[in-house]
């Protein structure tokens, strides 16, 4: 407590003199003797406006208008103009009267510089302002279709900006790079700020991998992504990997508005994993297999993948009302109610969802407020996944059911004794409906901004933002006790959570924005504080049979971790030409010790409107042309514990206990700790520029940048003896890429009955380790990463080579018949044994290039709209192939059974091949992933008007790769769960 009162005194303080260093930069209002001019400036609405700016034109003398919006000035002889001027309206220049004193003026706002204002960190800047690389997206430009979570609105839109759905799972979350990510061990994702709330990074229980689906999408405006150091610069230590800020719709016509709208969708299933049919299955058995392996073949005729999956029904619906309660009084409410069941039979995500925005206005506009609360309850139910690899490989001669009472009625494979065969594939039906697991998330993201112009100083905006984020999450499974799945434990019944995460936060800032016209200068300063509290809590729980038996515990969890930051930037723009813009933030985190708490992270950017220029100015062809570099400093500190720094003691759990007197009671062991560890920063370059020809008909961006990240924050292997654990977290290394972004978007046909918009964007990026030794200038650290697949990992961090690369053997091959041959590797070291010693680095999961292109087509009422993704370059492991691959898969065991992938029929092979790059596949794909048709119908009664959509998501993939799907996780497919194709009707009213 007595930390935070000291930190709000330094706020004040700094406040103070932020306060009394502007004052002294405003220049003086001179009033000299001469004619004395009087009036009143108003807006559109007739309202009066506080805080115009008036100069005599031709000097630097002027004055303001007051609360009344009036205003006196005395105009020397000689002085003819006045200008009136202010942010968001037409400057206007008029005469003096030619007889009389009193001159009123009536402003018009500038629709043009309204929209060209976009959100940035604690504020807002035009788009020609911009000297950082910056990209908006507003509703208008979102993916339309069924859409679960909002990142799927901008996928593909954004050059720099990578979008993946984790899997086909309604209740499947995605991964979100932008510029590729900053880090190895510790988070690359970005940092998520929603209405000038920064969220908490990961997921909760019972929606770990989705946290931003309990954000419904239809309340979404915009989406800006803040990619280079410059833009991202004013959030410090969480900026590295990217910000995205989203903002939610508002309230503003003065007529009462009410939208309602419904998405039903089917989706259907695609590509599945290709293992023989029936009929290959079968003969293969019958000629290559021993006869206690033919003797297993059965009389069904079953296919398992109809079994597990299904058409899946979907629907989303959104009811909003916007208007005035009173003159300064909009508001906006909404609510919505998403239901999607999975394309795997029992898995369903069905989410609740309300908000409310007041943006009311007092004291003459002088004092504005946001009040925003939103709320939503999650209910999923999860489909056991396991029956995805079990339905690919189980056998298909066998039938679903066994007539009997054992195992829920599922015919499973037993043992001499009865019971399941350890090992065995399991029923995969038997999976799914004997497998109860199910999930309840509730979430409310609430804040208060208050902005205050200065009466007495109307060009100082005081700003403070109070914002609280609550999720609780909670679940249960239930296995009956005759499932095979947990035949072992007498079923399984237990219940975990609740887990809770509280994100509480106070902003406090100052902005000082100034026009000088005597010196053709304009200054746009912000000084502020930031004070962010996280709190996660998780119970102590036990899992347990359906006997009531604990089956093993989960220790109870209260962590906690502050940041406290510090911040100014300074815009400044000479003769609307030549721009800078420098920013500085101070982060202290209470996961690092107090020597090495705070962190520095410096930016600083220039940009020349090279338009403006004399000699492009007139040019008929070229409407804009804007020069961008940026340096910056950021850092990173999320995706690692809260206490590693510490010396902590954990409770043993599961058996580690010792016996003392009559019972046990439970150790404790110490956990590996770094007391020095701190922040990893990354130092980035950015070049680019701006451009637009024909009148903006034509317009794009390009960018280059470079970002070296060091002290990464990563979990190595302990030196033996040092630690009571295998693995420390630490700083180690260095990582550097490097890119090229550039998009073009055009109108190529405007006319009254004609539009076409087309948009395309590309990124090439490359990442490298640097470094990952604990010592400098040790022995290169080669470490094996990434998914395990019966403990062998074929992907590597190598010095010197792009992460996550694939380590496996050089595969070789029948020269007559070109099949590979199997355990035949190239001795690329020439010591004439294979070993470790020939496994080479082979491709990397990450694509060269990653493309996009969208286009919209509008005749008279009817639009067509497209966008489509590419990836150029990347690989993919085809686990699933290997893994089904080999003839020792058709039997585990001497009781059953197993499909096999059609790779064995290229291969032969007899065992699995677990590293030979056979495996390791170009997986360059081209997707269209939205189709839509629209036809508005406009008004079709009084007050009612009706537009109608229907849309095809997932459309076709056009790649070489053989497996389900060449966009994987990790690169690694191994039993993926299917992406759905999607076919939707949206209808829409607005009343």
């Amino acid at each position: 407590m007595n930390s935070n009162i000291l930190n709000l005194r330094h706020l004040t303080v700094l406040l103070m003199l932020c306060t009394a260093f502007l004052g002294g930069t405003i220049p003086a209002f001179a009033q000299q003797a001469g004619k004395k001019i009087t009036g009143q400036v108003i807006d559109e609405n007739k309202e009066p406006m506080i805080g115009v700016s008036i100069l005599i034109v031709g000097t630097s003398t002027g004055t303001v208008t007051d609360f009344d919006g009036n205003y006196t000035l005395n105009v020397p002889q000689g002085n003819k103009e006045l200008q009136f001027s202010y942010v968001g309206y037409e400057t206007k220049v008029v005469a003096l009267p030619a007889s009389g004193s009193v001159l009123n003026v009536q402003m018009k706002s500038d629709s043009q510089v309204l929209s060209d204002v976009v959100v940035i960190g604690y504020g807002t800047q035009r788009k020609s302002d911009l000297t950082g690389s910056v990209t908006n997206v507003s509703s208008k430009d979102f993916n339309m279709g069924l859409v679960s979570s909002p990142e799927q609105l901008i996928n593909g839109k954004i050059s720099g900006v990578q979008i993946m759905s984790n899997s086909g799972s309604p209740t499947a979350g995605s991964t979100i790079r932008v510029r590729g990510g900053a880090s190895l061990n510790a988070s690359n994702d970005p940092l998520i700020v929603l209405d000038g709330v920064p969220l908490e990074q990961g997921g909760i229980s019972g929606n770990d991998g989705n946290f931003l689906s309990l954000i419904n999408p239809n309340d979404i405006e915009s989406m800006t992504i803040l990619k280079d150091a410059s833009s991202t610069a004013i959030y410090g230590s969480r900026a590295s990997n990217g910000v995205i800020l989203i903002t939610t719709k508002k309230g503003t016509s003065d007529k009462l508005q009410i939208t309602f709208s419904t998405t039903n969708s089917i989706q259907t299933r695609t590509k599945l994993a290709d293992m023989l049919s029936y009929d290959q299955f079968v003969n293969t058995i019958r000629t290559q297999g021993t006869s206690a392996q033919q003797a297993l073949l059965g009389t069904a005729r079953t296919d398992w993948n109809d079994e597990i999956y299904q058409n899946a029904f979907g629907t989303d619906n959104n009811l909003s009302i916007s208007g005035k309660i009173a003159r300064n009084w909009p508001f906006r409410v909404s609510v919505g109610y998403y239901n999607q069941s999975g394309l795997l039979r029992t898995d369903n995500a069905e989410r609740y969802t309300g908000s409310i925005m007041l943006t009311p206005s007092f004291f003459k506009d002088h004092l504005k407020l946001n009040i925003n609360a939103k709320g939503s309850i999650n209910n999923n139910t999860f489909g056991n996944t396991s029956a995805i690899w079990a339905a690919t490989t189980m056998n298909p001669t066998i039938p679903v059911y066994s007539g009997l009472d054992t195992f829920g009625g599922y015919t499973e494979a037993t043992d001499n004794t009865g019971a399941p065969v350890n090992g065995a594939v399991m029923n995969p039906v038997g999976l799914i409906k004997m497998n109860d697991s199910q999930s309840n998330v509730r979430r409310f993201i609430g804040n208060v901004d208050a902005d205050y112009r200065v009466h007495f100083f109307p060009d100082l905006k005081l700003h403070a933002t109070l914002g609280y984020d609550y999720a609780q999450g909670k679940g249960s499974v239930y296995v009956p006790a005759e499932a095979a799945q947990n035949y072992n434990t007498s079923g399984l019944d237990y219940s975990y959570g609740p887990e809770k995460k509280e994100n509480r936060l106070l902003t406090l800032y100052a902005n000082y924005n100034k026009l000088v016209e005597s010196i053709n200068s304009s200054f746009d300063m912000t000084a502020g504080y930031d004070y962010q509290y996280w709190k996660s809590t998780t119970p102590l729980y036990s899992e347990m049979n359906t006997l009531g038996e604990i089956q093993k515990t989960s220790k109870a969890k209260d962590e906690r971790h502050v940041l406290l930051s510090y911040y100014g930037r300074l815009n400044y723009s000479f003769n609307s030409r030549y721009m800078l813009t420098t920013t500085v933030r101070r982060d202290a985190t209470s996961r690092f010790a107090k020597n090495v708490r705070w962190g520095t992270f410096p930016s600083v950017a220039l940009g020349w409107r090279v338009m403006e220029e004399s000699f492009l100015k007139e040019n008929k062809v070229l409407s804009n042309l804007k020069i961008r570099a940026s340096y910056g400093v950021t850092g990173q500190q999320d995706g690692i514990g809260n206490y590693n720094y510490l010396p902590i003691y954990t409770q043993s759990q599961n058996g580690a206990e010792a016996s003392m007197g009559n019972g046990y009671i439970h150790t404790y062991r110490p956990s590996s700790y770094v007391p020095d560890l701190k922040w990893e920063t990354t130092t980035s370059w950015n070049v680019g520029f701006d451009f637009g020809f024909l009148k903006d008909r034509i317009t794009g961006s390009f960018d280059y940048y470079t970002r070296q990240t060091k002290d990464l924050i990563a979990t190595v292997p302990a030196a033996a003896g040092t630690t009571f654990d295998r693995n420390i977290t630490t700083n180690v290394g260095n990582v550097d890429s490097q890119g090229i972004e550039f998009s073009i978007n055009a109108t190529p046909v405007q006319t009254k009955d004609w539009n076409w918009d087309v948009s395309f964007n590309m990124t090439w990026q490359k990442m490298k380790v640097k470094n990952l030794s604990l010592v400098a200038g040790a022995a290169a650290t080669n470490t094996s990463v990434g998914p395990t697949i019966d403990s062998y990992q074929v992907q590597t961090l190598t010095e010197g080579y792009a992460p996550y690369m694939f380590y496996v053997y050089h595969q070789l091959y029948d020269e007559k018949t070109g099949k590979p041959v199997e355990g035949a590797y190239v001795d690329l070291n020439g010591d004439g044994e294979i070993n470790t010693e020939d496994l080479y680095r082979y491709h990397s999961p990450a694509p060269d290039y990653i493309l996009g292109f969208s286009t919209s087509l509008r005749w008279k009422k009817w639009t067509l709209n497209t966008s489509l993704r590419a990836n150029i370059g990347n690989y993919v492991y085809n686990a699933m192939a290997m893994n089904a691959g080999a003839w020792e898969t058709v039997s585990y065991n001497s009781y059953q059974l197993n499909n096999l992938s059609t790779s064995y029929l290229e291969t032969g092979f007899k065992s699995r091949q677990y590293l030979s790059d056979y495996y390791i596949e170009n997986a360059s794909f081209l997707k269209m992933d939205n189709l839509s048709l629209n036809y508005n119908f406009g008004k079709i009664c009084k007050g009612c008007s009706l537009n109608v959509s229907a849309m095809v998501q997932n459309v076709f993939c056009i790649t070489k790769y053989s497996g389900v799907d060449p966009e994987v996780p990790d690169g690694v497919d191994n039993s993926f769960y299917p992406r759905p194709r999607t076919f939707s009707l949206n209808v829409g009213f607005n009343f």
